[in-house]
């Protein structure tokens, strides 16, 4: 009787769950859904009552949910007691823990990454030290997510940590105590190389990032800056209200930002610049990426729609919509799209439609034929179902296979390790060139280890004779096929050399952050980033800007004309 009294409480929070997605508007038929949750209780019992081997009943379960959230699309997820720590970082940035991020590298726990001012840092821990105890267990062999789960946990909380520092061989121990962990949506900001542009890189769209933002802008106007560059390149998105007040912070008050729109009315809601701004009239460059996506995509789109920023970089994700979080019994959650969104000028930026997938449940991206032409405050054309197109594209020429190869393979890590030891200081990070003789020094220590890769063009070579081989097509160009095969691998014993830009360039951005950190890394980016160069060299034509933000095409009309559902 305990057994089913069990399995009739969960059908009862499936249910709940349901009715509470559905809100009042809840339209689906009330017999379909208890049916087939009677179909669902019936059937996990079964499993875990005669299945042969012994089931997990919290794993099984959460399997079933992932899959059926899996089956909507990829942002309705289902948040189990365990990952609530999780989810809370991913909403404000917070988290309990060291502070630093850690890699497994042939058996050894090392610090990758200790962030400035926490915890980790605090007790000396830094980059290439290894941990080799936690809490009296030994941790070598052990895998990353054995051990962040170790680090992690409630603020407050000890854990003794023994750790072989950088040049040591004999473990010491350190007891440190877990800390609230925040960080910083705005992880740098400052003047750039022409001493008037004002730079600041917002990472993430979690609670205060505006405020954040806004305290950036009023420094870098301070400084007198007169342009400024806001790097939203790799942002994932997160909080559609943050978004909404860091385009309030450019534009006039009561000016509507972003409208939503779902099948429950409660849904449908406008939402408009409430507050004061900071400056709505200093030039204003947004970078983007095809990583930019959700929140990102609001304030680039909405900047782009109202003629407020020029959109610098490649088309954005395509992410048009909007999660709500529920909360549920047993302190777990699931976060549901409610809603699609539409920026200013009436477009929805997203990419695929999720409502119609083919047999195989592939989902397919909006075709061309209706992509529809939409108009910016001024009259500048811009699109709808695609992400945010860039006024200005850029084109980033794509990393080699044999730069991915050493970096996951860990001998950038290693080799910035080693340069650390045997130089106590070097210039600024913004400054730091690697000379030729530490290239070669690196070549020599990568020299008869392992960081084989494969390229594409070796992927199409061998996809080329398998399919000659299965079509009958071989025997008759084996020997083009052959000499094609050769010179592709006489091509990569030139990679090091070919390649060789990158890689200095991934050697040298880690071998700063061992002095500089988080910041060392940024600023070095920003000297070697030709995006930055060319959003530079656009602020310095004031008239530039203007004239890629002007049309003279009806530049009157009522804004609200260009909406659609």
């Amino acid at each position: 009787m305990k057994v089913k009294s069990i399995y009739k409480k969960i059908s009862i929070a499936l249910l709940i769950l349901c009715i509470s997605i559905g809100g009042i508007s809840f339209t689906q038929d009330y017999f379909e859904i208890s049916k087939n949750l009677d179909i669902f209780n019936t059937l996990y019992r079964e499993l875990n009552v005669s299945y042969v081997d012994e089931t997990k009943p919290g794993q099984l379960m959460k399997t079933g949910i992932d899959a059926m959230l899996n089956s909507l699309d990829p942002y309705t997820i289902y948040y189990s007691e365990n990952e609530i720590e999780d989810y809370r970082y991913l909403m404000t940035g917070e988290y309990g823990g060291i502070g630093a991020t850690v890699f497994d590298n042939d058996g050894k726990i090392l610090i990758d990454d200790p962030y400035e001012g926490f915890a980790a840092f605090k007790a000396g821990l830094r980059a290439g030290d290894q941990i080799v105890g936690v809490n009296g267990n030994n941790v070598v062999g052990k895998r990353t997510d054995e051990i962040t789960v170790l680090l992690k946990g409630q603020a407050g909380t000890p854990v003794k940590l023994k750790v072989i520092k950088l040049g040591q061989s004999t473990p010491v121990e350190l007891n440190i105590v877990k800390e609230e962990i925040k960080t910083p949506a705005v992880p740098y900001h400052g003047m750039l190389s022409d001493n008037q542009t004002g730079y600041i890189l917002l990472t993430q769209f979690t609670e205060g990032c505006s405020n954040q933002v806004k305290d950036a802008l009023v420094s870098l106007k301070g400084k007198g800056c007169k342009n400024i560059i806001l790097d939203l390149r790799s942002n994932p998105g997160g909080l559609l209200t943050e978004a909404v007040n860091i385009v309030n912070l450019f534009v006039s008050k009561g000016v509507e930002v972003v409208f939503t729109k779902g099948k429950i009315a409660e849904w449908d809601k406008t939402y408009l610049s409430v507050n004061n701004p900071v400056d709505t009239l200093i030039p204003v460059v947004v970078m983007v990426d095809e990583s930019s996506a959700s929140a990102s995509e609001i304030v680039s789109g909405a900047l782009q729609d109202l003629d407020r920023a020029v959109i610098v970089g490649q088309r954005t994700y395509g992410k048009g919509l909007v999660q709500q979080t529920r909360d549920l019994i047993y302190n777990t959650k699931v976060k549901v799209t409610v809603a699609k969104y539409y920026i200013p000028s009436g477009r929805c930026v997203q990419a695929l439609d999720y409502s119609h997938k083919d047999e195989d449940g592939r989902v397919e991206k909006v075709p061309d034929s209706l992509i529809t032409a939409f108009k910016t405050r001024g009259g500048r054309i811009v699109y709808d179902g695609a992400g945010v197109v860039p006024d200005i594209k850029t084109i980033h020429e794509k990393i080699g296979m044999i730069s991915i190869a050493l970096y996951n393979k860990h001998h950038i890590f290693n080799y910035a390790t080693k340069y650390y030891l045997a130089h106590k200081d070097i210039v600024p990070a913004k400054d730091y060139k690697l000379k030729e003789e530490e290239y070669q020094e690196f070549l020599s220590d990568i020299k008869g280890k392992n960081y084989s890769y494969k390229t594409k063009s070796e992927i199409e070579y061998e996809e080329l004779k398998k399919q000659s081989v299965e079509e009958k097509y071989f025997d008759g160009f084996k020997n083009e096929i052959d000499a094609l095969g050769k010179k592709i691998e006489e091509g990569k014993k030139e990679d090091l050399v070919v390649h060789k830009p990158a890689i200095v360039h991934l050697l040298e951005k880690e071998i700063v952050s061992r002095y500089y950190f988080q910041t060392g890394k940024i600023e070095y980016g920003l000297k070697t980033d030709p995006d930055i160069a060319l959003a530079l060299n656009l602020l310095k034509e004031e008239n530039k800007v203007k004239t890629i933000l002007s049309t003279k095409e009806n530049p009157t009309k009522p804004f609200n004309v260009y909406k659609r559902f």
